[in-house]
């Protein structure tokens, strides 16, 4: 048994990943607070999407950042598999109900007023989650004991 402390996820590809979750976060967060405060009236379904996303990257940031526990391992799953749901779903929407979304949000279109970084970000989260899975969660099973 090693009586090591788990190291930080922080670092290299890890560190990159967190930082671009929480530029969205901070990108997501601001326009949905200046939309809702100005013209919520013209477009709640856009704007409360807009909110919404903005959410999800706070929340994908911070489990990111604590990935190593079990728990936070789990809620990042379920918060970035909900944003590529949501982006998928409100990209089609985007493009087969334009009524819907006479105002773009964060996700409107797969992204595209983002650079289509909420389409591949996701992706990327997945990829991170899949080969660096904290050790609580995969146990090696012993041979022999």
């Amino acid at each position: 048994m090693s009586s090591t402390a788990p190291s930080s996820r922080m670092t290299g590809i890890g560190r990159v990943l967190v930082i671009v979750y929480a530029v969205m976060a901070l990108a997501a967060t601001g326009r949905s607070f200046v939309q809702i405060v100005r013209r919520f009236d013209e477009a709640p379904l856009a704007y409360t999407l807009s909110a919404l996303a903005a959410v999800v990257y706070i929340l994908a940031t911070l489990a990111l950042v604590l990935a190593r526990r079990r728990g936070w391992y789990s809620v990042a799953w379920v918060a970035i598999v909900f944003e590529l749901t949501g982006v998928l779903v409100v990209g089609v929407l985007s493009l087969l109900m334009p009524d819907l979304f006479q105002h773009e949000t964060v996700w409107s279109l797969f992204g595209r007023g983002y650079l289509f970084i909420p389409l591949v970000l996701p992706l990327f989260g997945i990829w991170w989650l899949r080969t660096h899975r904290p050790a609580d969660v995969v146990r090696p099973v012993e041979v022999g004991a």
